[in-house]
């Protein structure tokens, strides 16, 4: 399911819990709008040996994305400059857009890779990220 379909939970309070859960909420979003997105449009038709082919490539895409995320690649560089990537994590009051309430760089996290693995799983961390939108 993609994540415009969640409510966000209520985020937690305390730092570093917050600083945690911020991180887990990034790759919800990776998981469901990118990892999830790519495997639901794998051809049903594809044979069983092409299909676990193919799911191998795009969960080592997503890996080398949490890989540039952590800075681990992602960089261009000669003697006098280099280009780096980043991409930052924000909550944001919903009632004042522009509000930032806690905003952390993913790549001074605890790690975007050790997060993949967990993720894959469909663990995103203690503290709930989403609750399903209530159906009308």
């Amino acid at each position: 399911m993609a994540t415009w379909q969640y409510q966000l939970a209520s985020p937690p309070t305390e730092p570093r819990t917050l600083e945690l859960w911020l991180q887990h909420a990034a790759g919800r979003i990776f998981f469901e709008d990118m990892r999830d997105y790519a495997l639901q449009r794998i051809d049903p038709q594809l044979a069983p040996n092409a299909r676990v082919a193919v799911e191998k490539g795009i969960d080592d895409a997503v890996y080398g994305l949490m890989m540039i995320l952590d800075g681990v690649t992602g960089a261009l560089s000669n003697a006098t400059h280099r280009v780096e990537l980043g991409v930052t994590v924000r909550l944001v009051e919903a009632q004042a857009p522009g509000k930032v309430v806690a905003e952390l760089d993913l790549a001074q996290g605890d790690g975007m890779c050790m997060g993949y693995h967990g993720w894959r799983e469909g663990n995103f961390g203690d503290d709930p990220i989403t609750r399903e939108q209530p159906t009308e």
